[in-house]
């Protein structure tokens, strides 16, 4: 599905405490193994009863009410394909796609992680740290 134009980026603060009401039926097993608490996603859709949210390639229906937009966009999103900016002497940069993308809120910034060779990196990037390969 493309991408609405401009993309709404968001945290979904849901845990299994706020009960089940605000997840689609369809979307609730993997809605909860995806852990949302701490993650930006992609609002792509909204109807009167739901929005569409969008992390990485899964897509979840929930309600609007949890949905807190973010002001401060991220510079990188899924799929996009970046590359580590100053890897460690001796060390090829790290190049994959943005697979996650994390919101910290104490420093009100987003960090990413990116998928390389069909396995995910450990690390977990600041932006500053990546670049666009």
């Amino acid at each position: 599905m493309p991408r609405p134009k401009p993309v709404i980026y968001g945290l979904y603060s849901w845990t299994p405490d706020y009960g089940l009401s605000y997840i689609h039926p369809a979307n609730r097993r993997t809605f909860e193994w995806l852990e949302p608490v701490g993650k930006v996603f992609e609002k792509i859709d909204e109807t009167e009863d739901w929005i569409l949210l969008r992390y990485d390639e899964q897509q979840f229906k929930v309600s609007g009410e949890l949905f807190k937009e973010l002001y401060t966009k991220p510079p990188f999103s899924f799929g996009d394909l970046v590359q580590e900016a100053s890897p460690e002497p001796g060390r090829s940069a790290h190049q994959g796609l943005i697979s996650d993308v994390y919101w910290d809120e104490a420093a009100d910034k987003a960090r990413f992680q990116i998928v390389e060779k069909k396995r995910k990196v450990k690390r977990v990037f600041e932006a500053e740290e990546l670049r666009f390969a």
